[in-house]
């Protein structure tokens, strides 16, 4: 009896140790939290551009708080590093849960994202949150491969000391914008009257440049992606007007032909308007030497900026893609989006939340969200092709430099610049097909 029930005791010893061991080995895999949710971890690969870093941090306490059985891994990164971290990972097999992507590296990784229209209640009802102008960015064959979470877009801050001076009123409507020519009329008053050096100064890039195309109801790229359309009237006329605004003296030779950096032209107080892009308020914060603002843009045959911005990311085969998803919806709320923003000085993408109370900089935000509710569909359109755009950008930017010159007209210019997007095109599809 007593052998019999030693081999009792150390057998059940033995099952109770294997059963340990079992349930050890399962939480290992896929631990349950008290209430029965799944536990995950999420990596999450971010990058900042100035504080939102820190918010982001705030904001994945919150979370974590309200989901004990969530633990969100912030992977910073710099910016410049993004794009090959991403490959190596997605290579690599083990994608992380999230990212935050820029308009630049969207296209690059739509195939690996999550589509997260299945978990978001479908297409429409996600998109309809956010502004129209940016959706070709965010949705591609009908699938929701990231969910905006701040925008950018292209405007006009003006030196508002030498307005004042020169007596020139700026448009306080949009219903009161300018054209073109009333516009530069009014800059050469500033130097007139105001003691304006230049009248405005225009960032060295095609984005930027772009915007006089779409005012002028241009396009680069057809709509299907087929073909160039930058050599159509639109554009030659574009290109045109932006070559007399410099031999009228309106804009300086030295910062499109000499690399001039517009930013500190633009912080000297000799230059009546800067063209660029909303991050310019917080990066104008400091100014001190003059009074400065933000005014609606001029027209040519309709308003239109330029958009941009920032995204997050689920990535399919990471293993928590519910988790992921519900994560983004968390991010895409109207209260969560606009603390983001707020706190970031950044504009949210939500149609919901375009006049956000800003601790700096209320009012300039809010006519840059004007400037977006009023962009042509094209812009979006033609950015949102990250796969053409970069391999002919140099060419149009290049191009635009030998019409002010007066090397090409602007017909020859706008010509040289559509096969150069037509092979671009082009190679995009055989890259398709590799």
């Amino acid at each position: 009896m007593r052998k019999s029930f030693k081999f009792v005791s150390v057998t059940l010893v033995l099952v109770m140790l294997a059963l340990m061991s079992l349930a050890c080995g399962k939480k290992d895999d896929a631990p349950a939290a008290s209430d029965g949710k799944k536990n995950a971890t999420l990596d999450f690969v971010w990058f900042s551009d100035g504080v939102e870093g820190g918010v982001m941090k705030d904001i994945i306490k919150d979370y974590e708080g309200k989901n004990p059985n969530i633990k969100i891994n912030l992977i910073e990164i710099a910016y410049k590093d993004l794009s090959t971290k991403m490959k190596t990972m997605v290579a690599g097999g083990k994608p992380p849960a999230l990212a935050r992507i820029s308009t630049t590296e969207i296209g690059a990784f739509s195939n690996q994202a999550l589509d997260l229209a299945t978990y978001v209640g479908g297409v429409d009802k996600f998109t309809e949150q956010f502004i129209d102008s940016i959706k070709p960015y965010y949705v591609v064959d009908n699938k929701v491969i990231a969910a905006p979470m701040d925008v950018t877009a292209n405007g006009l801050i003006y030196n508002k000391t030498l307005f004042d001076k020169a007596g020139v009123k700026v448009p306080t409507s949009p219903d009161a914008v300018w054209t073109w020519d009333e516009f530069s009329a009014a800059l050469k008053q500033v130097m007139e009257k105001g003691g304006a050096k230049y009248g405005m100064v225009w960032d060295f890039t095609p984005h930027r440049w772009s915007t006089l195309l779409y005012q002028f109801g241009g396009s680069m790229i057809s709509q299907d992606g087929t073909k160039a359309t930058i050599n159509n009237e639109a554009g030659v006329q574009a290109a045109d007007y932006f070559k007399k605004l410099h031999k009228d003296g309106v804009m300086p030779i030295s910062v499109w032909l000499g690399g001039e950096n517009p930013n500190n032209l633009f912080r000297s107080g000799t230059v009546a308007a800067h063209l660029a892009g909303n991050w310019m308020v917080s990066n104008y914060k400091d100014i001190t030497n003059f009074e400065w603002g933000v005014t609606y843009m001029p027209k040519a045959k309709q308003r239109s900026s330029v958009p941009g911005g920032k995204f997050v990311m689920a990535f399919k085969n990471s293993g928590v893609e519910k988790e992921a998803a519900s994560f983004i919806e968390y991010l895409s709320s109207k209260e969560v989006n606009s603390k983001f923003n707020k706190e970031s000085l950044f504009m949210s993408p939500r149609k919901d939340s375009s006049k956000l109370d800003y601790a700096f900089g209320k009012e300039m935000f809010e006519v840059f969200a004007n400037e977006l509710n009023n962009t042509a569909p094209a812009a979006a359109e033609d950015w949102s092709k990250q796969g053409i755009v970069p391999k002919f950008s140099n060419d149009l930017k290049n191009n635009l430099v030998e019409v002010i010159t007066d090397k090409s007209t602007a017909k020859e210019a706008m010509d040289k610049t559509a096969k150069a997007i037509d092979k671009a095109i082009s190679d995009d599809k055989k890259d398709d097909k590799k």
